[in-house]
């Protein structure tokens, strides 16, 4: 049997007017799910979500396999401490690493930071990158130095929401088949920055659901449902080192942009699957640290990346995202349609 998708309408009924997705509450999805588990030897508790009609499957983790986490930082140690705070006070994944890549900071205040921080948990620890800025360099040579299995790329102006966003993205990083794990990321005002990434939007790739409320129902509540996605953001984005590695890192040629989507793309290459699971859920107070790409330097460098990216992978961003059906708008992230 070949299971495929038919991007097409193949059957459509009148409804009354509603701006919410509609689903049969009356089945037992629980039931079937956990049937299903049952079959196929996966050991996992299956729970009710927010939305009725939907569940949440939270798999067992076998073993305890070690956890590096991966922060660039620059000056800034507010946000850092803001960040990592939330990993050693608010966070259920106990067995990790924190290894910070210094890039260039100024401030003596910094160091001091670096070095009242390692004495205060011995799991943290600082490489120094001394060349100019580059997002995918300055994450290839932190990597270098990681002692785990898996890796967490993460930013430093993030903050975890729930306790359990590194167990969820663990156990979903050890699915067969499974490359990489990306989270719900959401903006200070709790509006959505990322909830996956659809290539092709705008020309080359945009973050879903950005700036929608949480768990919208005017299309699909997608921010309920874990699945797969041709790309995550790196500002969270979970890999098993050993795919880091077969993929070859991060393309150093896209020093700031679309390195993350490059790299899941090459992930998906490779053969693996990128998952995406909402029930990881941290801020994401973006570009306080970095800053926006507002002088002409940085928007002409942005152009390259783009241009660079849309060459690279011309086949695949012609061919459209295989996760986002051709009906669809490419001029929103909202999973609308253009009438």
């Amino acid at each position: 049997t070949r299971i495929a998708h038919i991007p097409e309408v193949c059957f459509a009924k009148h409804m009354p007017e509603t701006d919410k997705f509609v689903r049969n509450e009356a089945l037992d999805g629980k039931y079937y799910i956990e049937r299903h588990l049952k079959r196929t030897g996966t050991e996992g508790i299956v729970v009710k979500s927010e939305v009725p009609g939907f569940y949440h499957v939270k798999y067992a983790i076998k073993g305890n396999p070690l956890l590096s986490i991966i922060i660039p930082n620059k000056d800034h140690i507010d946000i850092l401490d803001q960040c990592i705070q939330s990993i050693l006070h608010h966070n259920n994944y106990k067995n990790f690493e924190i290894i910070i890549a210094e890039n260039n900071s100024v401030e003596e205040e910094t160091f001091a930071y670096y070095d009242k921080i390692k004495k205060e948990d011995n799991r943290i620890n600082v490489v120094y990158w001394k060349k100019e800025f580059n997002y995918s360099a300055i994450n290839n040579f932190a990597a270098e130095f990681a002692a785990g299995e898996l890796l967490l790329f993460l930013n430093n102006d993030t903050e975890l929401i729930s306790p359990d966003s590194f167990t969820e993205m663990v156990s979903y990083c050890y699915r067969p088949g499974v490359g990489a794990t990306g989270a719900m990321l959401y903006y200070e005002d709790d509006t959505i920055q990322h909830g996956g990434v659809v290539i092709k939007i705008g020309g080359f790739a945009a973050n879903a659901l950005w700036s929608l409320s949480d768990r919208d129902e005017r299309y699909y509540p997608y921010s309920v449902t874990a699945r797969e996605f041709t790309a995550c953001t790196a500002a969270c984005l979970m890999m098993k080192k050993s795919v880091f590695q077969k993929v070859g890192g991060f393309d150093e040629e896209l020093c700031v942009a679309l390195n993350d989507v490059d790299i899941c793309m090459k992930v998906r290459k490779a053969g693996e699957l990128i998952m995406f699971n909402p029930y990881a859920m941290l801020h994401h107070y973006e570009s306080k640290s970095r800053g926006f790409e507002n002088t002409p330097e940085k928007q002409a460098r942005f152009q390259r990346e783009i241009a660079y990216f849309q060459s690279k992978w011309e086949k695949e961003l012609e061919a459209g995202d295989p996760y986002y059906n051709k009906n669809q708008t490419l001029h929103r992230a909202d999973y609308s349609m253009d009438y």
